[in-house]
């Protein structure tokens, strides 16, 4: 697994070569969550919702890297960092 950012105590990492469907992994405190990268549902788990706010807004504005990134993933290809919210 390879952490892609942080911010606000928030952590988001991306498991090499991970299963369907295309998902990101969000940690916050004790909170984890697998969250949809084309919907932004959560798969499972759970984040406060304050945290899964600011996740949804920085997944929305990194959608296209987030699909990128995954599919550098499942090649077990290196993964970049993605700026995180400001």
């Amino acid at each position: 697994m390879s952490e892609i950012c942080r911010f606000y105590g928030i952590v988001i990492k991306m498991y090499f070569a991970d299963h369907a469907p295309p998902h990101f992994h969000a940690e916050y405190a004790e909170y984890e969550a697998r969250v949809a990268i084309n919907n932004f549902a959560v798969l499972t788990g759970e984040l406060p919702p304050r945290a899964m706010g600011l996740v949804a807004e920085w997944a929305t504005l990194h959608q296209k890297e987030l699909q990128a990134m995954w599919e550098r993933a499942t090649k077990l290809e290196a993964l970049n960092r993605i700026d995180p919210l400001p």
